[in-house]
């Protein structure tokens, strides 16, 4: 595209840009400013200076280590489990092609369309009768079947494509199914891997609603769920609220910049080349 539609295009997308950008700039400029400052000047005024206790007394109290590191290994965990959970039943369901295939495809199908509040009561139950409520390994469990459920239905339809050629030719190298599926299948599929891995975490990350009901004592609590009851119970004035939502976004922001060109690659190239 040249000429005057390219330029249009840029300025669209400029625009939306700046539109969706604007809330966060505001954020990070209430993070550091003071109290006084936001109360005279307002929340679109620039600050005088860098703030930092309300950043600093937020960490403190609500122990914003504890729940980043709750945060951190539950989104983490989740993220490498659901990927080779997904791995291992789309290789089963796209190239081993076992029987009902189509009917356990349209199970995955319906269990990503059902709302987490219909989930809430029967987790909660067998969470209580295995011994699982208030503890981290519940939501690494709920979450990894919930974001696998996705992974193993859209990998089905990717592996479903798999060109046939090459297992057969590694299979007649001696290759059995595992070692096809770790050699071949894996390293060849790995952009639309990364990519599942990628939002897996970032989702896994932004869960609020099974973590508030699942994770009731303070030292198993998540960031979400630490914002949401903090911001809840009024306990902050302005500039921290704004520290906080601050603290809550940047790693997540941190993750995804990190993994950025992954990412790209990923939805670039596809699974298969």
């Amino acid at each position: 595209m040249r000429g005057p539609g390219r330029w249009a295009v840029l300025a669209a997308l400029t625009v939306l840009a700046v539109v969706m950008m604007f809330p966060f700039v505001i954020v990070a400029i209430n993070a550091v400013k003071s109290p006084a400052e936001y109360s005279s000047a307002g929340p679109l005024s620039l600050p005088d200076g860098l703030y930092v206790q309300g950043i600093i007394d937020f960490w403190q109290r609500v122990d914003f280590g504890q729940k980043l590191w709750n945060s951190l290994l539950i989104s983490g965990s989740v993220a490498v489990l659901a990927v080779v959970l997904s791995v291992l039943n789309a290789y089963a369901l796209g190239i081993g092609r076992v029987r009902g295939r189509l009917s356990i495809l349209v199970l995955f199908l319906v269990a990503n369309t059902l709302p987490q509040e219909a989930l809430a009561y029967p987790l909660y139950y067998l969470a209580k009768e295995f011994g699982l409520y208030d503890t981290k390994l519940s939501m690494i469990i709920i979450f990894t079947v919930i974001q696998a459920a996705f992974g193993t239905y859209l990998l089905s339809a990717v592996l479903g494509q798999f060109p046939k050629e090459i297992l057969e030719a590694a299979a007649i190298d001696g290759a059995g199914r595992f070692r096809s599926l770790i050699r071949v299948v894996v390293p060849i599929s790995r952009p639309t891997l990364s990519v599942l891995l990628i939002f897996f975490f970032i989702w896994t990350w932004n869960e609020f609603f099974l973590p508030l009901i699942f994770l009731i004592s303070n030292d198993n609590q998540t960031v979400p769920v630490a914002l949401g009851i903090l911001q809840g119970e009024r306990y902050m004035d302005a500039t921290m609220s704004s520290a906080s939502a601050l603290l809550g976004i940047v790693p997540a922001v941190a993750f995804f910049l990190i993994f950025q060109r992954t990412l790209t690659r990923g939805i670039t190239v596809g699974a298969v080349k």
